[in-house]
């Protein structure tokens, strides 16, 4: 009888019955569910993450079909969609609970149809004003909201046994979608996918010709498939519903803040590096084809993540994250051996090496960071909440993670915009990205200092 009720409870889009702790509901329904809700929301956010970052290949052939914009604008437009994603993930860091997962997930995946159809029609008119980029540029940030709410929303399905792993997996795939768009855009720019309802290409002083508006347009058929199997293919959870005021409780948290730090360094520099990479490249070693090698560095910081989830949930999410802040370290002063400085030309594969590694070690500490924080709350809540019973206290704790996974992520995504920002001010300022690179570096070395202090170190406060 048991079993036909929870079946009865569980037959239509919303769950009323969900208990992943639970080894017998878990093994019995609760993994094939939560699998399934996993692996429809990847390739969703894998979109998102294509169309955020999209901007990051189109400011680079820009000025080869006509668009005088200077560098100091281009990298503008590189870092205004990180901007504003920072911004939404923000507000999608609670709407989960508000609208459910299944519901916002295609809701919020349909919205990019938005920037995508526009920048394939803007980039097709010379005479289109860089107002007009500049908010197609933040309109792409609604991809970067959709990571918060996607991240909060399969928190909520997964026991904490498999949490740390399920996420890596959603993350780190879904951050996949940049290397995508890096790879993708350069080849289908290049050829009529569309045809004649495409638009005609723009021709260029060589001879050549691009159609730039397949970096928008692509993405649009796969976005749609997309919005409609999360409609009729993901669940929302009754239990996870909650207003904005009792997920507003994190503010009240100190661990909250503490993570935004520390998720700034890992995540915020992977979507920032990625935004600003093929520009950095194409600026300090203009001889080289970037756009050939630029795909890479956000693949291995994708692939790390997913891969390494399993690393944090049996080595401690704290001692991995701690590590990783010092190899990070290690690899940008690595990259500013390499630099074109004073009278150096550089070396771009010295240069390069030590971005992949760098890249690497970000997917990782992005992978560890989101291990601490279920692991934290679940130390916090009962010290700070000791009276709700058993069942309550659980609620709680899954709630204030899911709300702290998400808001953190919404903090660290300003990367996307600071990252870019401050390798343009550097070179106006001083010629160079160096004193931007020297800036991270001590930023991932107070990191380094914050993890050990209240994590990693054997008498840490809330070891994890």
């Amino acid at each position: 009888m048991a079993t036909t009720a929870t079946q009865s409870a569980n037959s239509g889009y919303q769950l009323t019955d969900w208990r992943p702790e639970d080894p017998q509901f878990w093994e019995s329904e609760g993994k094939r569910i939560a699998t399934r809700n996993l692996w429809i929301s990847i390739p969703n956010l894998l979109l998102a993450f294509s169309v955020w970052m999209v901007w990051s290949v189109v400011v680079a052939k820009m000025p080869l079909i006509g668009f005088d914009f200077s560098v100091g604008e281009r990298f503008w437009l590189a870092a205004l969609p990180g901007l504003s994603g920072a911004t939404l993930r923000i507000f999608y860091s609670f709407m989960v609970p508000i609208f459910g997962g299944r519901k916002w997930t295609a809701i919020s995946t349909a919205s990019l149809l938005l920037p995508a159809l526009g920048i394939g029609f803007a980039i097709q008119n010379p005479e289109t004003s860089y107002v007009t980029f500049l908010i197609l540029a933040l309109m792409c940030g609604f991809g970067g909201g959709n990571f918060a709410s996607s991240m909060a929303n399969i928190a909520y399905f997964y026991p904490k046994a498999t949490k740390g792993n399920a996420l890596a997996l959603n993350a780190g795939l879904g951050n996949l979608g940049v290397s995508v768009m890096q790879f993708v855009v350069p080849v289908v720019i290049t050829m009529g996918v569309f045809g004649a309802i495409g638009g005609e290409p723009q021709q260029l002083s060589d001879g050549g010709q691009l159609f730039l508006q397949n970096a928008g347009f692509i993405w649009v058929p796969f976005l749609a498939v997309s919005a409609i199997a999360a409609w009729f293919g993901m669940n929302d959870i009754a239990d996870a519903k909650s207003s904005f005021s009792s997920q507003s409780v994190i503010f009240t948290r100190k661990h909250n803040w503490i993570m935004c730090i520390l998720y700034t360094g890992t995540f915020g520099s992977f979507i920032g590096y990625a935004a600003g990479f093929p520009l950095l490249m194409r600026t300090q070693f203009p001889e080289v084809d970037v756009l050939r090698y630029a795909f890479l560095g956000p693949l291995v910081g994708a692939l790390s993540r997913a891969a390494t989830g399993w690393v944090s949930d049996k080595f401690g999410g704290g001692r991995v994250t701690f590590w990783t802040f010092l190899g990070m370290m290690v690899a940008v002063f690595g990259v500013l051996q390499f630099l074109p400085l004073g009278d150096s030309t550089g070396n771009f594969w010295g240069f390069f090496a030590c971005f992949m590694a760098l890249f690497f070690l970000t997917g990782v500490g992005n992978a560890s960071t989101f291990q601490m924080i279920p692991s934290i709350m679940k130390q916090e809540v009962p010290r700070l909440m000791p009276k709700l019973d058993a069942g309550a206290l659980q609620k709680q704790t899954e709630m204030e993670s899911a709300a702290i996974i998400a808001f953190t992520s919404a903090i660290a995504a300003y990367g996307a915009f600071f990252i870019p920002k401050s390798y343009g001010t550097s070179i106006a300022i001083t010629g160079g990205p160096a004193a931007a690179l020297w800036a991270f570096l001590i930023f991932y070395a107070v990191c380094a200092v914050i993890c050990w202090i209240f994590y990693s170190r054997k008498s840490a406060p809330v070891p994890c």
